[in-house]
């Protein structure tokens, strides 16, 4: 089939990578332009992107895709190249910018969306992040014919994936986008011979449904330990990778990258067990083999593995051996 593909980050490139593998004629794609990384800042192109001039794929980047928007030139570039490719359907995966009504309609098939969430639970920006958050047991994929709301368009295809008691963002990501690009494989599949049978998504209200995964914040990143201990075991394994969640203490912005529910007592901690009674929230209650207990609300938080501005992860006792972490100390 005779694609443009639409997708910016990791996730988009392993499904583009699924397309190219299984033979379609990938005419054009489309990517966010190329943004500052590293310590120099240097432009660095999206893994879309790279994946695409690696095989020789015709790449463009515009600003924006609406025509009377704030770069009207790029959108009518975008509009020339899209009329030019002539292709059977548009693919998107995580592209980031709102496709306006004049992309929607010009492949001949229209655009087919991959999106990280069983719909209609976590329309929007950040469905994985949001789903481990809310301490989800299943998610999946759901292969959308798009329209010009917020994933809100007919669904074609949906599988679920389970959600680990140990997952964390960055390893459910990949499980996802290797799921995704083969859904997209045999979405377009079944498409080409008229085996697909949209269903129509519910309208908004939650009795239907219907959650929203807004973006994440970098303001999300800072622990609350007021809040009980699996929601804060949660929030670490969201937002791992990024935007990590982190802690204060002595002047020192603490990452930490692991972290479990547990109780303060000598030995190795026995999450099965009702928790000890918390001391002021963020107090370090105890330092066993296990980790790192921090008092939470009426809980236990053990934290695991944990980081210091400009230094590397380690474990909890491999951190104590550079910052002798002591029982009494407040953290945040």
């Amino acid at each position: 089939m005779k694609l443009v593909f639409a997708g910016t980050p990791e996730f988009a490139a392993v499904a583009l990578a699924h397309l190219h593998a299984a033979g379609h004629d990938i005419v054009l794609v489309l990517s966010q332009p190329d943004r500052p990384a590293g310590r120099g800042m240097k432009l660095h192109p999206s893994p879309v992107k790279q994946f695409a001039l690696a095989h020789g794929m015709a790449v463009a980047q515009p600003r924006s895709l609406r025509l009377d928007g704030k770069y009207p030139e790029d959108a009518l570039a975008a509009r020339q190249a899209l009329e030019a490719a002539q292709a059977d359907a548009m693919v998107v995966a995580a592209y980031g910018l709102i496709l306006p009504q004049w992309v929607l309609d010009k492949p001949r098939l229209g655009c087919f969306n991959i999106h990280a969430s069983l719909l209609p639970r976590w329309r929007g920006a950040a469905p994985i992040h949001r789903a481990i958050e809310a301490g989800d047991t299943a998610t999946g994929v759901t292969i959308m014919q798009m329209d010009a709301g917020l994933d809100t368009g007919d669904m074609l295809l949906s599988k679920a994936l389970p959600i680990l008691p140990a997952d964390t963002t960055g390893a459910l990501h990949d499980r996802l986008a290797e799921l995704g690009g083969q859904m997209m494989v045999q979405a377009l599949a079944q498409g080409a011979t008229g085996q697909l049978h949209p269903v129509p998504q519910p309208i908004d209200g939650i009795t239907n449904g219907v959650t929203y995964a807004s973006k994440i914040d970098k303001a999300e990143a800072a622990i609350d330990w007021s809040q009980p201990a699996q929601t804060i075991a949660r929030r670490v394994r969201a937002f791992n990778p990024f935007p990590g969640a982190s802690t204060q203490f002595l002047g020192e912005t603490l990452k930490i990258w692991a972290a479990e529910v547990g109780e303060a007592s000598e030995g190795e901690p026995q999450a099965s067990q009702p928790a000890q009674a918390p001391q002021k929230a963020g107090q370090i209650v105890a330092i066993t083999a296990a980790g790192i207990a921090v008092a939470a609300l009426e809980s236990i938080v053990i934290i695991t593995e944990l980081q210091r501005p400009g230094g590397k992860r380690l474990s909890s006792a491999e951190f104590l051996r550079g910052c002798p972490l002591q029982v009494g100390q407040v953290l945040g």
